[in-house]
């Protein structure tokens, strides 16, 4: 059997969860007997070979007249006929992110082969997303409600994101398939911090409490920093957040960070995306890792935490409640929102407030985080192994086959 996997992420060219999901993926999908993986990226990732086949297919935007925000939906639009023009010998295409599903609907219907998409995200729940891209979000849109309704199968990371998908996309019940992200946990696990604290700077004498993640309105960063003037004293606040989603949102960040430093000392931000091995010394140096996202179908970074023994404080949205068992790994975190979609808290002070409670109240108590720590790793362990999760997949490409 041949996997065509189609994505816009893939190492070492990933920035968000879904490319460290193609990432694992892929590489248990090709151990497993009789199947080849072909990946297809954006990037411009020199070709390898079978069992897992890689090829980057870049393309070079700074010749493109149009308008700058439209240039990631142009882009995407040229690598879906290079995907397809390259020719394949597959016998079922995944995909994942919008950005690749224009690309699946053309080779599910000139090759004529099932197509299988994995929802990350979902386009109608991101509506800020009309910040970044304007007219273009009503093409992301589109052509992601196309492809899933036309889907051989759709691929749900948690039950939350089944739910949504149901909500708003006309796709029959037994189409949809949920399948966790998972964790490596030989990878992720605790480790000493002490190398990328003294890289960024980060003192050694207080505990702190961690954020990871890109600067978007999906993430919640902004309510986090909100939430620092509530947070006791008595811990430092790491904030590992770069690649802002648009200038406007740049600023709102630098200037809530510059306010909160008003109000106590101990806010360290590293401005920029950092590497995996940085990320696992951050992690296993934290306290409590914070999750303030106001969407998220999953929440791996969660996981990641962890794997590296660290307790979640995380909202109570999405996927996040089937990975942190609230008072057991972690503390959840409700979120009232606004029109039913989760474009922003209702009360975004009273939120704030919430998320810097809940971490005062773990970071007050070592004994309830080492407890949590330890439950944390371990149900890493037991419930998100990527082999079990490959093998699923690998299941759901036979019975389309079949």
């Amino acid at each position: 059997m041949n996997a065509l996997i189609y994505t816009n992420e893939y190492p070492p060219y990933n920035y968000g969860g879904a490319g460290v999901h193609v990432e694992y993926l892929t590489r248990e999908l090709s151990k497993l007997p009789d199947l080849d993986v072909d990946v297809r990226a954006f990037g411009e990732h020199e070709p390898s070979d079978y069992p897992l086949k890689v090829k980057g297919y870049p393309v070079q935007t700074e010749a493109f007249s149009a308008p700058k925000h439209l240039h990631s939906i142009f882009g995407s639009s040229q690598r879906a006929i290079s995907y397809n023009t390259d020719g394949n010998q597959a016998d079922v295409v995944h995909c994942h992110t919008w950005y690749t599903h224009l690309a699946g609907i053309m080779t599910k219907l000139n090759y004529g082969i099932p197509l299988v998409i994995t929802g990350h995200s979902l386009e109608p729940l991101r509506p800020w997303k009309r910040e970044q891209l304007a007219g273009g979000y009503d093409f992301s849109r589109w052509v992601e409600k196309t492809a899933l309704e036309m889907a051989d199968a759709v691929v749900a990371v948690s039950e939350g994101t089944k739910t949504d998908i149901l909500k708003h996309f006309d796709v029959a019940p037994e189409k949809i398939h949920v399948i966790y992200n998972g964790i490596d946990t030989e990878e992720y696990q605790p480790v000493d911090p002490s190398p990328v604290l003294t890289k960024f700077k980060v003192p050694n004498d207080k505990p702190y409490v961690l954020f990871v993640g890109r600067i978007t309105r999906q993430k919640g960063i902004i309510y986090l920093v909100e939430a620092i003037r509530h947070m006791h004293p008595s811990y430092n606040v790491v904030l590992c957040a770069g690649a802002p989603d648009t200038p406007e949102i740049a600023a709102e960040m630098k200037a809530a960070v510059a306010q909160a430093s008003k109000t106590r000392d101990g806010i360290y931000w590293i401005d920029e995306m950092v590497n995996k091995t940085d990320i696992i010394q951050l992690y296993s140096g934290a306290d409590v890792f914070c999750c303030p996202s106001i969407y998220e179908p999953f929440g791996i970074i969660n996981l990641e935490a962890m794997a590296c023994e660290t307790p979640v404080v995380g909202s109570m949205v999405g996927g996040i409640p089937e990975v942190v068992v609230h008072d057991e790994t972690g503390y959840l975190v409700p979120i009232a929102q606004q029109h039913e979609s989760p474009f922003a808290p209702l009360n975004p002070a009273a939120y704030a407030e919430d998320l810097a409670h809940q971490i005062n109240r773990l970071m007050k108590d070592p004994e309830k985080r080492r407890r949590f720590a330890q439950a944390g790793r371990q149900r890493a362990l037991e419930k998100f192994s990527w082999k079990s999760i490959a093998q699923q997949t690998r299941d759901l490409y036979q019975s389309l086959i079949r």
